[in-house]
């Protein structure tokens, strides 16, 4: 167990040591007992601090989360509160200090209150506010605290491991997955476009006479008697149109700011797209392409579509799998450890001893505490395999691997367009790409599957998501964080001066802007429309009501 003298303790200690000496030089044996009476007083109060926080931890001082809910589902960019209690049961009260929630990063936490007195044989009530920042699933891992000694001049860090689980979705699809579902359902075609053409159906579109070839059961009895001769009843179906959803998900859209990432942005429009097409009745499917395909969702309507869509880009977006990720077994290895020691401080011993086996069984077992159930991810070995599935188990927080794969993701979009020409029943109508606009390799492959799929009568539509290089959109509300727990630089961390910043920041925007134009060009000589977000205009409005595409 650690201990750490505060500010007083040290001011103490160094003055009892200057006196010891100043009584040292000057012979005076008073000053000298002086100076080693404080010295002593302050050793004293370290092992007072000591014994009673293991006091108190071996009585039972404990952090619970209110209710039975280990995981809890929110959107980008929402808050959710979460009611913890730290109890205490041993007969002394006890006091903590810089209390700090211990969360993955791309949670954004605060707590309240920051410090106060757990009382003797209580609890003291606690609120741990979240914010999501990224798509996918998190994790809180539980609270860590200082508690002070019976004198205050020691500090012993304590750390509650309770894991919480933080499920975020796209905030684009708050609003469809939030409302009731149910009611009529609609006869909707495997092909087409929006529209009405003649068909079964259940709504009359005329009466004509009978022609050879019109079954009996269209024929209308009643009005063919009134008219002497058979009259049959024509209906009309609706024609929907059979969407496919391509993503780029490749690592490097990961580079940014967490919840400004470029992939953040194509994550929010791809669920734009997906509840607009939901909400006509089309049928869609989706395609998350990188160095491979990822995900492969056939077309499909409804809201159990949509919530396949929301699962599909929460999970298979990530970095967890091994050709994606920045950490090979052994920095996985280390990091498991650090998150394994409260919750079984014998990983430690093992990681030391290089039993990366016993290591890897020790996570195994510990797995059944972990707010989620994720399948394995892909790696290099079965021990990496289930390393990286306690990782995305927990929620942990992945690099992504810095290596670029854009080039050969164009490669294997360009292949799935291709797939997806081919594709009979149903038969695709529009094709919406979710990317930024290709590079300079790959562009013939890029430019014979859309002349293929525009061959086949197939509109392809690419949306690029918007461009954000250092600050945070303005569309971002701030939220009010204390000052205690706030992101500040370490002191030996060097701060850019704004005006280095801003020139660079803007130099790089520059360079994107430019970049992207260049991309947008080539895409409209190959027919492709190209959709993009006016600056005032927020993600969640890329299509307006009637269903036009927005085009800056």
């Amino acid at each position: 167990m650690s201990i750490y003298p505060t500010r007083t303790a040290a001011h103490l200690a160094i003055a009892g040591l200057v006196v010891f000496a100043t009584g040292i030089a000057l012979r005076e044996p008073l000053v000298v007992a002086w100076g080693g009476a404080i010295l002593v007083a302050v050793a004293l109060a370290r092992a007072v601090t000591l014994v009673s926080v293991m006091r108190i931890r071996a009585a039972g001082f404990e952090m619970l989360w209110s209710g039975t809910k280990r995981v809890e589902r929110c959107f980008s960019g929402g808050v959710i509160e979460l009611l913890a209690e730290v109890r205490n049961r041993d007969t002394l009260s006890a006091r903590y200090d810089k209390l700090r929630v211990v969360a993955s990063p791309a949670l954004q936490t605060w707590v309240e209150p920051l410090a106060g007195e757990v009382p003797a044989t209580g609890s003291v009530k606690l609120k741990v506010f979240v914010r999501a920042l990224r798509v996918g699933y998190h994790g809180v891992y539980g609270l860590a605290l200082e508690v002070r000694g019976a004198p205050g001049l020691f500090e012993v860090p304590l750390t509650f491991a309770n894991p919480f689980g933080i499920e975020v979705a796209p905030k684009t699809l708050a609003r469809p997955l939030s409302m009731p579902h149910g009611g009529r359902s609609a006869t909707l075609a495997l092909s087409g476009r929006p529209g009405t053409q003649r068909g079964d159906g259940t709504d009359l579109r005329e009466l004509r006479e009978h022609m050879p070839g019109d079954p009996f059961r269209r024929i209308a009895w009643k009005a063919s008697a009134k008219r002497g001769k058979l009259v049959v009843k024509e209906f009309e179906r609706e024609e929907r149109d059979v969407a496919v959803l391509v993503v780029d998900a490749s690592v490097e859209l990961w580079a940014g700011p967490i919840g400004e990432a470029p992939l953040d942005r194509a994550i929010e429009l791809a669920a734009t797209v997906a509840s607009h097409h939901i909400a006509r009745g089309d049928l869609i499917g989706l395609r998350i392409v990188a160095l491979r395909p990822l995900v492969v969702l056939e077309p499909d309507h409804g809201r159990p579509q949509l919530n396949k869509i929301c699962a599909a880009l929460m999970d298979h977006t990530g970095v967890f799998d091994a050709d994606r990720c920045g950490w090979d077994e052994s920095d996985l290895a280390v990091q498991v450890t650090e998150h394994l020691r409260p919750l079984d401080p014998r990983a430690v011993h093992e990681l030391r001893s290089g039993r990366v086996d016993k290591l890897t069984r020790r996570a195994g077992n510990m797995r059944s505490h972990a707010p989620f159930a994720r399948a394995a991810p892909k790696g290099r070995s079965s021990i990496d395999s289930r390393l990286r599935r306690y990782a995305a188990c927990f929620g942990m927080h992945l690099p992504a691997r810095l290596e670029p794969e854009r080039p050969k993701s164009i490669a294997t979009m360009a292949q799935t367009l291709m797939e997806i020409a081919k594709m009979k029943r149903p038969r695709a109508s529009v094709v919406h790409i979710v990317a930024p606009p290709p590079l300079e390799g790959g562009q013939q492959e890029l430019r014979r599957a859309v002349a293929r799929l525009r061959a086949r009568r197939i509109q392809v539509r690419w949306t690029t998501p918007p461009i954000s290089v250092g600050a945070p959109s303005s569309r971002q509300q701030p939220v009010v964080i204390p000052p205690d727990v706030s992101d500040m630089p370490a002191p030996d961390q060097p701060v850019p001066h704004p005006d280095v910043h801003r020139a660079v920041s803007g130099a790089v925007y520059i360079r994107a802007v430019t970049a992207t134009k260049r991309g947008e060009q080539m895409l409209r000589r190959m027919g492709v429309k190209v959709v993009r977000l006016s600056k005032a205009q927020p993600i969640e409005r890329g299509l307006d009501d009637s269903g036009q595409d927005q085009v800056a």
